[in-house]
């Protein structure tokens, strides 16, 4: 993708440079000149080094860990834009932080994904594009746009060149079942549900599969990979149930805890993940990234276009 305009801006926090040079390589722009630094203090300096009056400014930030440093620093870079004038700003937040706190689902707790929407909008955010949410109603919480996008589509690119056949989709629990039907659809594929059951509130037991895998390949789906315990419990299972080969596809890596040990030794032979957020330090053997920037590429020039983002992905929606 080549495109030029010099009132496109596109800027990086510290969180993951590497995707917004990415992005920018897409793009064909360079990337905006700025420092982010820290007092002796720990607390964080912003200083841009170009003029961004007018500019339509792009910044390239996940919130991913360390959750609240990165989530911090996007909001002082966009208070830094808005009285540099901007013309408008767009939080590009491929990994959107505290989002598993969507609801009050008991009593005296936070709301925590509304809170980090307040912020985002008081600091002078006008859009947020962002990839799979948590949960899809976190849209409802900004009183501005919200361009929601699916990485589905990226990592299909890599299943399908896998060439798997006799394949069944599987979700690791039920919370899981709208993706992985969506997957199912896409794929052509059957849809099967590993029965997660709670026996006491830190422990889980996985016992059944709803649905035949069998001899069948499994592409076992979420949105993220956090401590990975739910989804090398779920390859287990599966293997044991008969499934052929089981091939585990995620968006988002958080991989904390024992994640990386646990996927190391887990029953799938391959992982499949996006770069939503850096990956650094040691990584399983069998994980494969897969880059989410020309999905974001193409969707920042469609936004500063003034053209529609739904039309570009309506067909990733899930429903």
């Amino acid at each position: 993708m080549s495109y030029q305009d010099s009132r496109l801006k596109l800027l990086s926090g510290s969180a993951h440079p590497e995707l917004a040079n990415e992005i920018a390589s897409y793009l064909d722009v360079p990337m905006s000149s700025a420092s982010v630094g820290r007092f002796p203090d720990g607390e964080i300096d912003i200083k841009l080094h170009e003029d961004i009056r007018g500019s339509d400014v792009f910044v390239v930030q996940p919130t991913g860990p360390p959750v609240n440093e990165n989530i911090i620093e996007l909001l002082l870079m966009v208070d830094t834009l808005r009285r540099a004038s901007a013309g408008r700003i767009t939080a590009v937040i491929p990994y959107f932080g505290y989002a598993r706190k969507d609801r009050k689902d008991e009593g005296r707790v936070p709301i925590s994904a509304k809170v980090i929407a307040n912020m985002l909008v008081g600091s002078g955010v006008d859009r947020v594009l962002t990839i799979d949410l948590h949960a899809q109603q976190i849209q409802g919480f900004f009183d501005i746009p919200v361009d929601h996008l699916w990485a589905r589509g990226v990592l299909e690119e890599t299943v399908h060149g896998m060439n798997l056949n006799n394949l069944v989709v599987c979700s690791p629990d039920v919370g899981g079942v709208k993706l992985a039907r969506a997957w199912a659809k896409s794929l052509h594929a059957p849809l099967a549900i590993v029965d997660k059951r709670r026996t006491s509130g830190t422990t889980v037991v996985m016992e059944n599969v709803i649905g035949d895998i069998e001899g069948c390949n499994v592409l076992l789906s979420d949105d993220m990979i956090s401590t990975a315990g739910t989804i090398t419990e779920a390859s287990r299972i599966l293997k044991e149930k008969g499934a052929k080969r089981v091939i585990i596809a995620a968006t988002h890596a958080v991989l904390c805890g024992p994640a990386v040990e646990r996927l190391q030794n887990c029953a799938a032979e391959k992982v499949l993940v996006s770069n939503t957020m850096a990956l650094r330090g040691e990584l399983p053997d069998n994980l494969e990234v897969v880059s989410v920037a020309p999905l974001l590429a193409r969707a920042i020039t469609r936004i500063h276009r003034e053209e529609s983002v739904s039309a570009l992905f309506e067909d990733e929606n899930i429903t």
